[in-house]
């Protein structure tokens, strides 16, 4: 019988987005576009600080929409993970201060306004950057008892498996056996899944940290492998059924780890890894 939690399917933060103008950045790439006319009528006029300043704001503003959008990127990033270090650099911060500062310089000595008319200005452009994409999260996403294990360390080991089940998954890209296509992705799946769980159970970091660095590292290897005997045409019956019987072995272990932290029960989970790591030492996979 499926206990509650066994039932449970843990899913990750999906942050919902802004409106498509404002969530990618590129309403800051269209507005500046009104400094080109300025500009233009600053070098009919033979104006060389005119020039300066709207060409310059122009650069300005590309410069922060860049800063702006590569800022949106790790925001998501940050928001999609319930444990992660905070962005290294306030990418959306910097953009809004140089959006202040371009808009700033520009009413003040391209259109001549007065000094504190132009703060004005720079002041609502800045405020007008914060109400409309925020600064840059800086609260580290830490987890209370990690069981020795750091923020740092946590977040390093989910990066190194995701970064692992992606190469599994580009593999099974080469392999053209819709039976082992469809395997390998439930496998992919789970070990996805483990890694949600990791986030969110903390008692289970050091024991699923040894598991995935063991199974899904020869998961890896043993698909890179047959993926590049499945291209060179040499595949025998005997190798389609050693790497069948490897899939059955990881699949059957991947889920029933998966189930484990579910019922947070890890006391047989080393007898299962030595198990499964003889075995892949058997086929010649680690």
């Amino acid at each position: 019988m499926n206990t509650p939690n066994a039932q449970r399917t843990p899913q990750r933060f999906v942050k919902k987005s802004k409106p498509w103008f404002s969530s990618n950045g590129l309403l800051l790439t269209i507005l500046p576009f009104a400094c080109i006319p300025a500009t233009i009528a600053a070098f009919s006029k033979g104006n060389l600080l005119g020039i300066i300043i709207n060409a310059g704001g122009y650069a300005l503003f590309l410069l922060a929409a860049k800063l702006l959008q590569n800022g949106l990127i790790a925001e998501m990033a940050y928001e999609a993970k319930r444990v992660t270090r905070a962005p290294k650099w306030p990418l959306k911060t910097l953009a809004a201060f140089i959006v202040a500062l371009a808009t700033f310089i520009i009413a003040w000595l391209g259109a001549h306004n007065t000094f504190l008319v132009s703060l004005a200005f720079g002041g609502g452009a800045l405020l007008g950057m914060y109400l409309n994409y925020g600064f840059d999260p800086r609260t580290e996403k830490s987890i209370l008892g990690g069981h020795g294990y750091t923020t740092e360390e946590i977040t390093q080991t989910i990066d190194q498996a995701e970064k692992v089940i992606f190469s599994i998954e580009t593999a099974n890209n080469q392999i053209r056996n819709s039976e082992f296509n469809k395997r390998i992705d439930r496998i992919c799946d789970t070990a996805r899944n483990i890694l949600v769980e990791l986030e969110a159970n903390p008692a289970a970091i050091r024991r699923t940290r040894k598991f995935l660095l063991v199974y899904l590292e020869g998961a890896s290897k043993v698909t890179a492998g047959y993926a590049s005997t499945h291209q060179q045409a040499v595949l025998t019956s005997d190798l389609e059924q050693n790497f069948r019987n490897v899939l059955d072995s990881i699949e059957t272990v991947f889920k029933e780890q998966k189930e484990k932290l579910l019922e947070e029960d890890l006391f047989d989970l080393d007898v299962q890894m030595e198990v499964l790591a003889t075995q892949l030492k058997n086929e010649g996979v680690v």
